[in-house]
């Protein structure tokens, strides 16, 4: 057996026992949605929080779950997955016709992976509505003058007005979805000027990137950067550069703006340029080997995908087959984080960190790290695959 052989074999071996846990998770919860890291390597239900039952859809993390399901009903034609993945679709209809925590640019990562997958993969006329909804509700937080998407909070909240994040990059394929199905010039003039301001402001000259980025409500201009999550306002969180890598890619392929392609690239080779030895990336990319600091799995497997989008994107070929290079060389790494059959798990990865600072979710499973596992496993698996973005 070839190399190559043995490679995809691996893949398709790795794709089939992950869809095996995705379904024993699911089952195990019921209609109940996990929370966002593990515990202990299990996923609890969402917490009981004011308005919230235990195991409610609310936060920014619940679309991962029926992301996974749709990707894979896309790969095994499971129909319990294409159930599962309906259901949810329904329940997030749901959640924004309560308004139940909606708040938040964080209404791409969530419809997205809920309603835009159960479109593009099943053709659900009522997911479809429900996600142009989403981008509808998700424009009211596009400020002018500044052309930037609030990230967080009230918009008359003083200390998240004008602000920002790198993860809104993600966020952005919803307008875009919206644009292509509605026509409407307003959501891809959103697309355009949003990840042009992040293109300016949040990646630094070195090619590193800030977390999170304020404009000046009032006059539209930059004021400066800081971070939320990460080491300090001048390192480079990885998860956040792996954002970075990913959403500029997606984004140059919605609007052909050659900028942020190139912005994609610059935060790809800093972050490769920024791992240890064995790969697997440090939360925050000011650490360096002999630091003891936490590693972060999820980051790893969030630039793997993001990697594979900039070489589909490019046209030099042998630039392509070096970023497709990385980012085998770099799941090979993330795998190493897979829990081990002998343990107790439910996670596709261990070894991840949501908040470092506050202490959240360090050195555990967490439902991002696992749909990007899934979809660089699919990548992977068929360089012909699309994912929902």
């Amino acid at each position: 057996m070839s190399q190559a052989e043995q490679r995809d074999g691996g893949l398709r071996a790795a794709l089939e026992a992950a869809a095996g846990t995705v379904r024993r998770t699911a089952e195990k919860l019921g209609p109940l949605y996990p929370d966002n890291t593990t515990r202990d390597g299990w996923y609890p239900p969402t917490p009981a929080a004011p308005g919230f039952a235990t195991g409610a859809n609310y936060g920014w993390t619940t679309g991962f779950v029926p992301g996974m399901h749709w990707l894979c009903w896309d790969l095994t034609a499971d129909p319990y997955f294409r159930d599962a993945g309906l259901a949810h679709a329904a329940d997030f209809r749901r959640r924004l016709d309560a308004d139940d925590d909606m708040d938040t640019h964080d209404l791409g990562f969530l419809y997205t992976l809920s309603c835009v997958a159960a479109w593009r993969y099943v053709g659900d006329d009522d997911a479809r509505a429900t996600a142009v909804c989403a981008a509808e509700r998700l424009m009211t937080r596009f400020l002018e003058p500044a052309g930037i998407v609030q990230a967080w909070g009230l918009l008359s909240d003083p200390a998240q007005r004008g602000r920002t994040i790198i993860d809104s990059l993600m966020n952005m394929p919803l307008l875009t979805f919206a644009h292509q199905q509605t026509g409407d010039e307003r959501y891809a003039d959103a697309v355009r000027r949003h990840t042009a301001a992040l293109r300016e402001s949040i990646v630094r000259t070195d090619g590193s990137t800030f977390h999170s980025f304020y404009w000046d409500p009032t006059t539209g201009s930059a004021v400066r950067g800081a971070t939320e999550q990460g080491a300090g306002d001048d390192s480079c969180w990885a998860r956040g550069q792996a954002w970075g890598i990913y959403g500029f890619a997606l984004n140059h392929r919605a609007t052909g703006d050659p900028d942020l392609l190139a912005a994609a690239c610059t935060c790809a080779d800093y972050f490769l340029a920024h791992l240890p030895p064995d790969r697997v990336p440090y939360w925050d990319l000011m650490y360096g080997e002999g630091s003891g600091a936490q590693r972060d799995s999820s980051a790893g497997a969030i630039a793997v995908c993001g990697l594979l989008e900039i070489a589909d994107l490019l046209d030099d070929p042998d630039r392509a087959r070096s970023y497709r290079r990385s980012a085998a060389d770099l799941l090979a790494a993330v795998e190493r984080c897979r829990p081990d059959p002998a343990d107790s798990s439910d996670a596709l990865l261990l070894h991840a960190v949501y908040d470092l600072p506050k202490g959240v979710g360090v050195d555990e499973g967490c439902l991002w790290g696992d749909y990007f596992y899934l979809e660089s496993l699919a990548r992977l698996t068929d360089p012909q695959w699309r994912p929902p973005w």
